[in-house]
C-alpha cells in the first residue's frame, strides 16, 4: 500500500491546506514566529506518516506515527495560542479535524501493533 492511499495521510494533507490559509491571517510580525512554527508542525504530520510508511519495519512506522501525534498536538496548541492572541476567531472546524486525525493515527498505531503481535 502506498502512503497516499492512507486516509489519515489524506486528512492531514487537508489540514495542511487549512492551516496555511489560517496562517495568512496572522499579523506580518508573526510571519517568522508563530506562523512559521505552525506551518512547520502541520507539514510534519503527513510527512512523518509518509516517511514512516516507507520504512523497513512496522515498528519504525509506529515510531514515525508517534512523531505525527506530537506534531498534531503542536498544531493544536499553536492554533489555540493564535485564538488567544485574537489572530483568528473560529477554529472549531480545524480543532475537530485535529481530533479526527489524532484518532486516526492512534487507530493506525493500534492496528499495526496488533499485526506485530499476531506474528
Amino acid at each position: 500500500m502506498d502512503y497516499k492511499d492512507l486516509n489519515v495521510w489524506k486528512e492531514s494533507m487537508d489540514l495542511v491546506e487549512n492551516i496555511y490559509k489560517i496562517a495568512k491571517l496572522f499579523p506580518k510580525e508573526e510571519s517568522y514566529a508563530l506562523s512559521g512554527q505552525i506551518k512547520r508542525a502541520v507539514v510534519s504530520v503527513p510527512s512523518n506518516i509518509a516517511e514512516g510508511q516507507n520504512r523497513n519495519t512496522k515498528k519504525e512506522f509506529i515510531q514515525f506515527l508517534y512523531i505525527s501525534l506530537g506534531s498534531i498536538s503542536e498544531v493544536e496548541t499553536q492554533l489555540l495560542i493564535a485564538k488567544r492572541l485574537n489572530y483568528v476567531n473560529n477554529i472549531e472546524m480545524e480543532l475537530k479535524q485535529i481530533t479526527k486525525i489524532r484518532k486516526m493515527i492512534n487507530a493506525l498505531i493500534n492496528s499495526i501493533k496488533r499485526e506485530i503481535n499476531e506474528k
